[in-house]
Formats: C-alpha cells, sequence, structure tokens
C-alpha cells in the first residue's frame, strides 16, 4: 500500500519543478505534508531555494513540523542548468522528508567559493538547511542586541537624476561652476563602492541660499527637480517638491563614520566588502548603513563569523546574497565581550583597513576575488576571524557549520530572554 501511495505521490508532485513562483512551490510542501499524514512515506523535492531562506522560513516552516514533518536529508542551494530555451538557470535546494525523524541525517553542504558540495552525516536539519536544531529568524523591526546601533538604508535621492554628477560630467561641471565644488560629495551605489567607480552627488543640507544664486548649473538642476516630483503620481512625491535641493530621504550621518554594507554581493566572495567610511561620503539606498559605528562593529560584522550567519539566514537574489537589516543585522546575536576583547578587535579591524590601503589601484571587487585576493589581506582577515570566533568560545571552529550551530543556539537564548523579560513587565 504505501509503495502505491508512494508512486502515486510521486505523480501528483511532478509538476513541482515547473513551478512559476513560490506560492506555488510552498503550497506542493504544505500538500505534502498533509498527504503523508498517518504514513511512513518519504518524499522530496528539488524547489526553488526562496522557501529556505530569509522571511519565508518563519512562513512555511512551523506549519510542517506541526505537521510532524522531519527533514531528513537536504542539498543547499545549486545552480541548475534545464533545457530550456537559453539554457536558462534555476537555483535550487533538495529536501527530503518524512514523519520518521531518522537518527543520522545527509545534508550537502554547498561550498560558495569551491562552487562544490560536500556530503556529511549530521543529527540535525533545520529549516535553513542547516546542521542545528530548529529557529526561525523573524523579520525583525529593531536589533536584537540593544546596545548595538541601528541599521538603516541609505540616503535615496528621489531626484530624475538631477542631483547626481556623472563621473563624465564632473570635470566639465566644476569648469563651468567652480563655486559648486563646496557642495559636491561622492556619492557611492552598492556598484560604485565594490567596484571603485566614481559617481557624485549635490549636497546641497544646510547650503546658504546666496551662495547657491551665484551657481546657474545648481539652480537649473534644482528646478528640474522640483519639475520631477511635482509631476509624480504619489502624494509623499509631490509634497518632495517644496524642498528640491535635498534627498528624498536622508540618512547620512552628520560626522564620524559609518559601516557602508552593499546590499547585494557576490556568492564567490568569501566576506562582504564592508566599508569603514567617512561621513563625508555619501550613500545611496543601494546600501545599507550602520551610523556612529567604530571599528569594533567594523570588526565583527567582516568577520567569518557574522558571515556563515549571512550565508545561512539571508536571502539571494539567483546566488548572490541579498544582505537584510531586518534578517539578517537585527537577529545577528552579539557575543558579551570586555572592554579590553573589543580593543582586540578594532586592532586586528584596522589591520583588515590597512592591508586594503596598500593596493589603492585595486578595487574591492579585485581584492575580495577569491583568485586575486593579496597574501595581506587574506592573513588580516583570518587574525580577525581567529579573535571574533574566542569572543563566542575559546575552543576553535572546525567549519563555517559550526559556527551557525552556536548562532543558532545563542539566538534562542536570547529571544527566550527577551520573551522572559516582556512576561514579568506584563505581570508588573
Amino acid at each position: 500500500m504505501e509503495k502505491e501511495q508512494s508512486a502515486e505521490l510521486a505523480m501528483l508532485f511532478s509538476g513541482v519543478k515547473n513551478a512559476g513562483n513560490l506560492d506555488y512551490v510552498t503550497g506542493w510542501y504544505k500538500k505534502a505534508a498533509e498527504y503523508i499524514q498517518g504514513t511512513q512515506i518519504e518524499c522530496a523535492f528539488v524547489s526553488t531555494n526562496s522557501i529556505c531562506q530569509g522571511q519565508q522560513v518563519p512562513i512555511l516552516w512551523p506549519n510542517l513540523f506541526a505537521r510532524g514533518v522531519h527533514i531528513n536529508f537536504a542539498h543547499q542551494t545549486f545552480k541548475w542548468s534545464n533545457e530550456a530555451r537559453g539554457n536558462a538557470a534555476v537555483y535550487c535546494i533538495i529536501v527530503g522528508f518524512s514523519l520518521r525523524n531518522r537518527t543520522e541525517k545527509q545534508l550537502f553542504l554547498y561550498d560558495d567559493i569551491k562552487g562544490e558540495p560536500k556530503a556529511q552525516t549530521v543529527k540535525w536539519i533545520n529549516a535553513y538547511l542547516a546542521d542545528a536544531q530548529h529557529v526561525f529568524i523573524d523579520s525583525r523591526s529593531s536589533v536584537l542586541d540593544t546596545q548595538t546601533n541601528p541599521m538603516v538604508f541609505g540616503s535615496m535621492p528621489n531626484d530624475g537624476g538631477n542631483l547626481i554628477i556623472e563621473e563624465n560630467e564632473y570635470a566639465s561641471f566644476l569648469q563651468q561652476e567652480p563655486e559648486a565644488e563646496r557642495y559636491i560629495r561622492p556619492f557611492l551605489g552598492a556598484e560604485e563602492f565594490i567596484n571603485n567607480k566614481k559617481r557624485y552627488c549635490l549636497w546641497l543640507l544646510n547650503a546658504e541660499p546666496q551662495h547657491l544664486k551665484k551657481c546657474p548649473l545648481i539652480v537649473a538642476r534644482l528646478q528640474k527637480v522640483r519639475e520631477h516630483r511635482g509631476g509624480s503620481n504619489r502624494e509623499a512625491t509631490r509634497k518632495l517638491a517644496q524642498t528640491p535641493s535635498l534627498f528624498g530621504e536622508i540618512r547620512q550621518p552628520e560626522s564620524g563614520h559609518y559601516l557602508l554594507v552593499p546590499s547585494t554581493s557576490s556568492e564567490r566572495r568569501k566576506y562582504i566588502p564592508i566599508g569603514f567610511m567617512n561621513s563625508s561620503d555619501i550613500s545611496s539606498n543601494a546600501n545599507l548603513l550602520v551610523p556612529n559605528a567604530t571599528l569594533y562593529e567594523f570588526g565583527v560584522l567582516t568577520s567569518q563569523m557574522h558571515m556563515a550567519w549571512m550565508r545561512t539566514v539571508c536571502g539571494r537574489l539567483e546566488m548572490r546574497y541579498r544582505y537584510s537589516a531586518q534578517i539578517v543585522y537585527n537577529n545577528f546575536p552579539w557575543p558579551d565581550i570586555s572592554e579590553e576583547q573589543k580593543a582586540a578587535i578594532m586592532q586586528k579591524a584596522q589591520a583588515v583597513l590597512d592591508a586594503r590601503a596598500q593596493f589603492p589601484d585595486s578595487s574591492l571587487a579585485d581584492l575580495y576575488d577569491p583568485n586575486t585576493m593579496p597574501p595581506v589581506l587574506t592573513k588580516a582577515h583570518a587574525a580577525l576571524d581567529s579573535a571574533v570566533d574566542k569572543l563566542y568560545r575559546k575552543a576553535p571552529f572546525p567549519d563555517d557549520a559550526a559556527r551557525v550551530a552556536l548562532l543558532f543556539e545563542l539566538y534562542g537564548k536570547k529571544t527566550e530572554a527577551l520573551l522572559t523579560g516582556k512576561r514579568k513587565r506584563g505581570r508588573g
């Protein structure tokens, strides 16, 4: 009977490979979990990787686990080229599950850097396809550790391109209007930051009106900003026409340093290139920022510990990492440290920046390409990784899977402590 049911199930769900959207894929998983109730049937899907990433995990998987489902084997994200016209690529996972909980499970860990899987026998496979107990990383609007500075998007011009000065315009613009130099700042999207491309913007916050009147090219651009915003079909944008000299959304810190995290980064890199930036460099909303950051925050976030967390819980654009404040940063379990430990991390973080500075003509894309990463930078990162690892435990971590398992455990403890605190305050 079970063989017949298994065959019927395979036929029923054979269409999953043609799933056109996420709702359709998750529906097959839910239907399979319902179908196998009261049986020993084991089933598996090759499906889009999104269901085990980001915000989708706490939506789908608690429902499946509540039905008694156990993941018994899985393969992390891989690229599958099919026979469609143009040899279209789909980014897939394989998930095998049943109501029977195997004591030994098979997990194929995919190494983004090497581009190959590695089979492991594990005791746990959670919804993120990690060797760790079940936790669900919900979207969080504020940081889990309240002593940590919040992460925000960069500033958005909403200007029709009129506050932006491209590299090929820069020299001509200044030649015609030298008075404008005081208002021109480097403007960094993710593309410019990673690839060392030049782009500029007019940053007119607190600009003196009498100075602006001496800059007819600026005034002409502001008129175009006003017209662009005034013609919008969105009321909020039309209101911005009243202040054409300002970006539509301003989140740039006015002083000090900030961390710049590109929203999207290549999966080939061992580390997301994170910037420790001066406030005079304006970041666009293609990046995420941590204002008023120190070298300590830079050191922890650019470490292998944080990268392992990011790779596990983030969403992806195809295979590329999509960094999210709500999922990745706000839920990251920071270690409890002493001032002495903090100083040591800051010293090693500075060594990473110093190593980068030795190659002023190389972009971050060059520096963090696994084939061209300079040995001095590799060595600096390794020292930083070791120091950050020791903030979490004394024994070395054998691999990223062990790092992630500990971070999930720590996340569970920290969230439970938050809930306990809320219950106590409620009773009070």
